[in-house]
C-alpha cells in the first residue's frame, strides 16, 4: 500500500485514522486511488493490502467508518452470512477477516458456541471499523472534488479538500493514480410526494437511516406510520411495537407491494449473487437486462422470513396479553383483543402534508381496489431505500471521455471498469453503481470480495487473486460455465446446441 509524506515530514499509512493528520502529498504516482470509504472500497483496501508493491490510498469525507448507523437496532442480523465479510471469499488467510476479527477479541470461541452463521449488524459494524483502524492507506477526512485525465502525465488527477474535525474546510491538496475506483455508495431515497415534509426540520418525517437517533422521539409521538416492506422496514416496525405499550400501539406500516412477503432464500434461488451469474447477466443486451430488474425485487427487496415470523409472534403474544387483561376486568370472553396496529399492503402515498395542528394527513390510494383514503398520523419513517449516488459532478472533467448505453447511463465492462475513450490510458473501476450492467448483486456484502479481487487483478494484470472458474450449479443460459465470461455483448440473436 502506498506510503504518503506529510508537510511536517512525517510519515503515515498505517493507520486510517492517523492518515487524516497533516497536509498530504504522494511521494509517487498511486496504483489505485479509492474514493470513499464503504464496505466495498474498505474490501477492496484489505485485500490490496495483500498484493505486494500495490500503492493504494482510499480518501472518505467523514473523520471515521460508519456503516448505517441509524439502523443498527439490537438484534437486526446481515442477511448474508459472516463469510460475506471483506476478504474471506477471495482470500480466506487474509488478516483482514472476520474470523481474525473476532481471535484479536477473544471472542473466537464464544462465537463458535453460538453457532451464529448470521451475525448482527453491529458485529459487522464494529467488525469493519476495526479494519478501517488498522489496513493501510485510508485517509479519513478528505473530500475528494474532482477527477480529471492528465494526458501530459497519463495519469489521473485526484483533487481533495482537506475537512477538519468539525467537517470545515483546512487544505487543498491532490493526488496523482494511474486508475481510480469511486466507492461512494447509496444515498437514502425519499419519495416525491413526501420530498417537502422530509425536508421541513419541523415535519417528523424520517428515513430509516436515521431511525436510532430519532427513536425515542418516535416511541413518544400519538401515531407513528411505517411506510417500506423492505427488511429495514419490518425492522423499524417490531422494534416499535415492541417499544409501544400493548392496546395502544398506534401504529400503521404500509407499502406498495401487494404483500408482506418473505424474500427468496432458497439455495438455488441465492445463486442468482454469484460471480456466475454476473456474468451471464453483464452479457444480455441492454433491453433483456432493464426488463429483467424490475422482476427481481423479491431476490434482495422483501423480508427475512424471521423477521416477519418475529412480527407475527410479536402481534400474536399481544392478543394474548389483551385478552387475559380482558378477562381480568370481567370481559364477557366473546372475542379476544387485538393490538392498536394496521398493516396494510398495496397502498400508495400520493400526497402528504399538515392537517389539524401539527399532525400529518397522508393521501393514499389502494391499487386494487381503486380507491383513495386519508391517513393522519403524528411522524412518519421513510423505509424507502436507497438510490446510487451520482457521481456526474465528481466525474464532470471526465464527461466527454465516458461512453454511455442507450439510456444515457454509463457503460461498465465486465471487469467493472468504466467503458471510456480510448485516449484514456487509466481505468476508473466502480463499486456499487453498476447494477444496470451486472444485476442484483452489485450492493450485495456477498459479492464485495470477489468484486475487489476482479478489480484487483486488472490493476496489476495478473492474477493477484486466483478466481474460482465455476460459483453455481445453476447454469445461466445456454452457453455454459466459464466459455460465457469471453466478454461476448448479448445473446441476443445467438443461437447454441445443447448436448444431452
Amino acid at each position: 500500500m502506498a506510503r504518503a509524506r506529510r508537510a511536517d515530514g512525517g510519515t503515515g499509512g498505517g493507520n486510517g485514522r492517523g492518515n487524516s493528520g497533516g497536509e498530504w502529498e504522494a511521494v509517487e504516482p498511486l496504483d489505485l486511488a479509492g474514493v470513499g470509504v464503504g464496505p466495498f472500497n474498505l474490501s477492496l483496501a484489505a485485500l490490496g493490502d495483500g498484493v505486494a508493491g500495490l500503492r493504494c490510498a482510499f480518501f472518505e469525507q467523514r473523520p471515521e467508518f460508519r456503516w448505517h448507523p441509524g439502523l443498527l437496532i439490537e438484534g437486526a442480523t446481515l442477511q448474508v452470512p459472516f463469510l460475506a465479510d471483506l476478504v474471506t471469499l477471495a482470500d480466506p488467510a487474509s488478516p483482514w477477516s472476520f474470523l481474525r476479527f473476532l481471535r484479536e477479541r477473544e471472542r473466537l470461541f464464544p462465537f463458535y458456541f453460538a453457532e451464529r452463521f448470521h451475525i448482527e449488524r453491529a458485529e459487522y459494524d464494529a467488525y469493519c471499523r476495526w479494519v478501517s483502524e488498522r489496513v493501510p492507506g485510508l485517509c479519513f477526512g478528505h473530500r475528494v472534488d474532482a477527477v480529471r485525465w492528465s494526458a501530459e502525465r497519463g495519469l489521473f488527477e485526484v483533487d481533495f479538500t482537506r475537512l477538519d474535525a468539525l467537517g470545515g474546510m483546512s487544505a487543498p491538496g491532490r493526488s496523482y493514480a494511474r486508475n481510480v475506483v469511486l466507492g461512494i455508495g447509496t444515498a437514502p431515497h425519499v419519495p416525491r410526494a413526501l420530498r417537502p415534509s422530509a425536508q421541513d426540520p419541523a415535519v417528523p418525517v424520517y428515513h430509516s437511516a436515521e431511525y436510532l437517533e430519532r427513536r425515542a422521539e418516535l416511541l413518544a409521538a400519538g401515531h407513528v406510520t411505517v411506510i417500506g416492506s423492505g427488511q429495514s422496514g419490518a425492522e423499524v416496525f417490531l422494534d416499535l411495537l415492541r417499544g409501544r405499550p400493548a392496546g395502544r400501539e398506534r401504529l400503521h406500516w404500509l407499502t406498495r407491494s401487494p404483500a408482506f412477503a418473505p424474500m427468496e432464500y432458497s439455495k438455488l434461488g441465492l445463486e442468482h449473487f454469484t460471480p456466475d451469474y454476473t456474468r451471464y447477466f453483464h452479457g444480455l443486451s441492454e433491453p433483456v437486462r432493464d426488463g429483467l430488474l424490475p422482476r427481481q425485487g423479491q431476490l434482495h427487496k422483501a423480508v427475512d422470513a424471521g423477521t416477519l415470523a418475529a412480527v407475527h409472534d410479536e402481534l400474536y403474544r399481544r392478543t394474548l396479553e389483551l385478552d387475559r387483561g380482558a378477562g381480568d376486568r370481567g370481559g364477557d370472553g366473546g372475542s379476544a383483543g387485538w393490538p392498536d396496529v394496521v398493516l396494510t399492503p398495496g397502498v400508495r402515498v400520493r400526497t402528504a402534508g399538515r392537517g389539524g395542528g401539527a399532525r400529518l394527513e397522508l393521501g393514499l390510494e389502494h391499487a386494487e381496489q381503486q380507491e383513495r383514503g386519508v391517513l393522519t398520523t403524528d411522524a412518519v419513517v421513510l423505509a424507502t431505500g436507497y438510490a446510487e449516488r451520482p457521481a456526474e459532478g465528481l466525474l464532470a472533467a471526465l464527461e466527454g471521455y465516458v461512453r454511455r448505453d442507450g439510456s444515457g447511463r454509463p457503460l461498465v465492462d465486465e471487469d467493472f471498469r468504466l467503458v471510456l475513450d480510448p485516449a484514456v490510458e487509466g481505468s476508473v473501476f466502480v463499486q456499487n453503481a453498476e447494477r444496470h450492467t451486472h444485476g442484483v448483486g452489485a450492493p450485495d456484502l456477498g459479492l464485495a470480495a470477489h468484486r475487489s479481487a476482479v478489480i484487483l487483478n486488472a490493476v496489476t494484470g495478473r492474477e493477484s487473486y486466483p478466481l474460482p472458474r465455476r460459483t453455481a450449479f445453476t447454469t445461466f443460459g445456454l452457453r455454459a460455465g466459464p466459455a460465457a465470461a469471453d466478454g461476448g455483448a448479448g445473446g441476443a440473436g445467438r443461437s447454441a446446441t445443447v448436448s444431452v
